[in-house]
């Protein structure tokens, strides 16, 4: 049965480019046929095929009418007319492949014994004294709950009571299932006696059970792998969906047409991509150098025994890391961890491949659509950086030196190119590993502080003041001459963090926030960074404004990577000079990765007086509108000043380090059971609050960071702190 034909562009070769082919999908043979017209494919005369089961579907977030299906080894590329006949084809072959996949799920392995009827029975027994403990527990929660005085108890049990509810439903569905299993395996009298309707998956109605819990009590959607089914029985097809028998109508009339053991082209067309190599040439680990770095096996599992033993001796030996430096040790000389190296070790200890944990992978893919915001689905935790959002965000500002000087410049032309300048150098350093990674999503309420010294300024400054504390600042042990970073987290839903950096001495600042919205894209996930952020240059009175662009997790089968991509302006309304900013995402032939390019405009003028190109992560070049061409910034030459943060002994129980220290200690020692307790903990602990503060009607109160209008401000910018200053000493005078 053809669930969908039309015509659709087949990407075929360099030298052929796009061509127009009639594409039919069948949807019970899960098959994707191609032909040259749709007269051929009346005739017969089939062009290639793409197999659905266990295909992925991907689009490119830059590129509404494309989209790509990977499976047996290689990635096809179409082409719809426009976005939205891309998104019926797109749904059309999810649901071809999610149906396939649950009809797979739903045959069980005839390798293994079959249950026998005592079997059957001594599991219903087990499941049914399960079942009544449960509902004892719950009797006995109603029972105190009703009694008890103490508040923070009654809402702890009330808590409690919710999860005892659900796993109540839970068994009780088990039971029925185990029941209809029963019947199924072992029919009376040669009958089958079970529902007429098809038998639900056991995995899809403990799915949904916990999706109901998750929407009751606003927590993200853990979705956890397949557990295969060893019972040895395959269902018979009066128990299956009878769309699903492939000998259909279409298959037997077209005996020819049947389905493949693997997707194929014709030999003339045949140019689609290597999934494996595709994915491998385009995220191979480098070097911090930047030269390919590659591991033998036996290199691999040296460096790795070497890392476990030092972190087992506990003698604080650090181990050298790839280009020869030392990473800090991790233990005290007492023996204790030292919490603080954790984050000061930034080598690669792991270089995590998807594929190791592919059935995690899979399973999560199988569960979510194209387009689908990820905000409240729990990824796995072994692809989470060591550190916070907010703490990635302070890597803005990796290059103190090129941020302050702004300041500098008596030209508004000048000022308006610096910007440009510290801007397109300031992805590069929080981009730490060449495996792509997801910081800690920041709890409700958590802060980072830090602060750098400035080369050049920080203990040079001929200022009487330069060395006096900022108090009133937002790191206020910090001096007049050193850059300071502040982070809040103010929003969980959506997840907003705002962020504000200042200078004392130079009189400049910089205050932002950024909404992130990911979606799911196939192979890829998407993440929209929203919101905005403001350079402050106070002696001028001038504000530049200035945009975030997305970022992009590729290959996420194998060894993902992190690319950027999207258009960013940079405005001064004062001044009038503007700039576009492009990062340029890697098209899937030819072309290079984290290209970007952008060009400045003075006031009113149509023509750019300046461009640049070349890369974020390396070398960018300026050609000037007089035809002069140089260097406009080489990241890779420019020193990354390394920031300061206080010990976490010293910290408040909300600073990041402090909150997310077990897991960053899991992570590193990789004990991936240590970081997934502790991470969950986290998260239930977030939810007991949001119930304490339901529960007496009381609203999130955020610290150092209020909403004005559609933006967040810090409470107390370096600007309103001098105006204030000024006129205090007006006053006196």
């Amino acid at each position: 049965m053809a669930a969908m034909e039309g015509y659709l562009s087949k990407w075929t070769n360099v030298m052929k480019g796009w061509q127009y082919r009639w594409f039919i999908l069948d949807d019970n043979a899960g098959l994707m046929s191609y032909y040259t017209s749709r007269e051929k494919m009346v005739r017969g005369v089939r062009r290639g095929c793409v197999r659905l089961k266990g295909a992925v579907i991907g689009i490119d977030d830059e590129d509404d009418s494309t989209f790509t299906v990977t499976v047996d080894g290689k990635t096809f590329h179409f082409q719809a007319r426009d976005a939205d006949e891309r998104e019926t084809w797109v749904r059309a072959l999810e649901d071809t492949i999610l149906r396939h996949a649950q009809a797979a799920h739903r045959r069980w392995d005839p390798s293994k014994p079959a249950p026998t009827v005592k079997d059957f029975d001594k599991k219903l027994t087990e499941a049914d004294a399960y079942l009544q403990i449960v509902i004892d527990q719950v009797k006995r929660l109603d029972s105190y709950i009703s009694k008890t005085v103490d508040e923070e108890s009654r809402v702890r049990c009330e808590n409690i009571k919710l999860h005892a509810e659900d796993m109540l439903e839970n068994v009780k569905h088990t039971i029925a299932l185990l029941q209809i299993a029963k019947s199924t395996a072992h029919p009376v009298n040669g009958i089958y006696q079970g529902p007429v309707t098809p038998m639900p998956h056991i995995d899809d109605m403990q799915r949904q059970v916990r999706r109901v819990s998750a929407d009751f009590l606003n927590d993200p959607i853990v979705i956890p792998p397949l557990d295969p089914v060893q019972t040895g029985i395959e269902l018979g097809a009066e128990c299956m969906d009878p769309s699903l028998n492939t000998s259909s109508l279409v298959a037997s009339a077209l005996p020819n047409m049947g389905v493949p053991e693997t997707s194929y082209s014709s030999s003339d067309e045949e140019d689609f991509f290597d999934a494996n190599d595709y994915s491998l040439s385009s995220s191979h680990p480098v070097s911090p150098t930047g030269a390919p770095l590659h591991l033998s096996r036996r290199e691999s599992q040296a460096r790795d025994a070497a890392s476990s033993a030092a972190a087992a001796s506990g003698s604080g030996v650090a181990v050298a890391s790839e280009g020869g430096s030392r990473a800090p040790p991790l233990y005290k000389s007492d023996g204790s961890l030292d919490y603080d190296a954790l984050y000061e070790d930034d080598e690669e200890h792991d270089l995590v491949n998807m594929e190791s944990n592919g059935s995690v992978v899979s399973h999560l893919i199988s569960q979510v659509k194209i387009g689908m915001d990820l905000t409240k689905v729990a990824l796995p935790t072994f692809i989470l950086e060591r550190r916070s959002l907010l703490e990635m965000y302070a890597d803005y500002f990796a290059h103190p030196d090129i941020f302050v000087s702004i300041a500098d410049f008596t030209d508004p032309r000048d000022r308006m190119v610096q910007v440009v300048r510290w801007y397109m150098s300031s992805y590069h350093a929080g981009r730490k590993s060449s495996v792509a990674k997801k910081p800690y999503n920041p709890v409700l309420g958590e802060m980072f502080k830090c602060w750098w010294d400035v080369p050049g300024i920080t203990g040079h400054s001929k200022s009487a003041t330069a060395k006096e504390e900022v108090k009133d600042g937002p790191v206020p042990w910090c001096h007049q001459d050193q850059l300071v970073f502040l982070a809040e987290q103010v929003s969980h839903h959506p997840p907003i963090s705002a962020f504000y950096a200042e200078h004392y001495e130079k009189r400049i600042s910089f205050c932002a926030h950024v909404w992130t919205k990911s979606k799911f894209l196939g192979l890829s996930i998407g993440v929209h960074n929203i919101g905005q952020g403001c350079v402050s240059v106070l002696d001028y009175d001038e504000e530049y404004i200035v945009t975030f662009p997305n970022g992009y997790g590729r290959s996420i089968l194998t060894v993902p990577w992190i690319e950027l991509g999207g258009t960013v302006t940079v405005t001064c309304n004062k001044t009038g000079y503007n700039a576009n900013i492009e990062f340029l995402t890697k098209p899937f032939y030819g072309g290079k990765k984290n290209r970007v390019t952008a060009e400045v405009f003075a006031p009113s003028e149509k023509k750019p007086f300046l461009t640049v190109q070349g890369e974020w992560n390396g070398a960018m070049e300026a050609k000037w509108a007089d035809g002069r061409t140089e260097l406009f910034v080489d990241v890779n030459k420019v020193p990354i000043i390394k920031k300061c943060v206080k010990p976490i002994s010293e910290q408040e129980s909300n600073e990041s380090r402090t909150v997310w220290k077990e897991v960053t200690a899991g992570l590193r020692l990789n004990d991936l059971d240590r970081a997934h307790e502790a991470k969950t903990s986290i998260e239930q602990r977030q939810r007991d609050l949001v119930l304490q503060r339901k529960s007496v009607n009381a609203a999130w109160e955020n610290k150092v960071f209020h909403e004005a209008g559609e933006n967040w401000v810090y409470i107390s910018p370096l600007s309103y702190r001098l105006k204030a200053s000024s006129a205090n000493t007006k006053r006196k005078n």
